[in-house]
């Protein structure tokens, strides 16, 4: 966890609400079984605009896309503590980028921008999502805060940008179909062989371990299409919070609820 981050939490835990909140966040914490936690959490960060609008109404909407992008900082932190390998945070989708107009876009894109160049200073960050759809200076600032980055060691975080699952599966057949092709391979060939495994190793998550839990903010009960392939045998857990006031406990409740479950992996 970050040193401002530790302060801010210090600060607040003397106040008298925040003492009692951290009370139950300990005894919450001591309910938590360590040895069940999941190695992989992908977290669906929504309700940011809801978040601005009720919070912050007469100023512009990057208000909220600012302060989810600061809690999904304090989110990582909070898995690094805990000893979670991966985390996935999905903060643009392929159709955010076609649904929105330029000047609400714009703003996203450079919270975005930074918030990738911030976590890439601890941790390992892979940017998973079709950059081409990005303008080319944020593409490449993203690609080279993700080569920065790669020395960092413990948690790998996979942040989704211009992301989604069709896209995902398309590119992976694309890649797939290419690798092939390179190789000599006809198509009457490839469709006699091709097996699961093939294709999952050119998703752009390739060689991580798929999500154990995934996790959606602001009372949405949908996956939009995210992680189509990686979800097939993922936990999910709701929860009615806006992004931006999403608390640990709430996190702790999802690892909780996580923990209590038995994964039968569909059989």
């Amino acid at each position: 966890m970050s040193l401002g981050l530790r302060i801010r939490e210090a600060v607040n835990r003397l106040q008298p609400l925040g003492f009692l909140y951290s009370a139950y966040e300990t005894q919450v914490l001591a309910q938590l079984d360590r040895s069940a936690l999941p190695r992989h959490v992908a977290v669906l960060a929504d309700g940011n605009r809801r978040w601005a609008r009720a919070n912050a109404p007469d100023q512009p909407l990057v208000v909220g896309y600012q302060a989810g992008a600061d809690k999904l900082k304090e989110f990582v932190d909070w898995c690094a503590d805990l000893g979670i390998g991966v985390v996935t945070l999905w903060v643009l989708s392929t159709e955010n980028l076609t649904r929105a107009g330029a000047g609400e876009v714009s703003p996203l894109l450079r919270v975005i921008d930074r918030l990738v160049a911030d976590l890439a200073k601890s941790y390992r960050v892979q940017v998973v999502g079709d950059l081409n759809l990005l303008p080319d200076e944020m593409a490449n600032h993203l690609r080279s805060a993700q080569e920065a980055a790669s020395a960092h060691s413990g948690i790998h975080v996979n942040v989704a940008i211009a992301y989604g699952g069709r896209h995902e599966l398309r590119d992976a057949v694309r890649s797939l179909l290419a690798s092939e092709a390179a190789k000599g391979t006809t198509l009457d060939e490839l469709a006699g062989t091709l097996e699961i495994d093939h294709i999952s190793d050119h998703l752009y998550t390739a060689g991580q371990p798929d999500p154990d839990l995934i996790i959606r903010t602001s009372g949405e009960q949908r996956m939009s299409g995210f992680l189509i392939w990686q979800s097939a045998h993922s936990e999910f857990y709701f929860c009615e919070a806006l992004w931006p006031d999403f608390r640990k406990v709430d996190f702790i409740r999802a690892l909780r609820s996580y923990a209590q479950r038995e994964r039968r992996y569909g059989r």
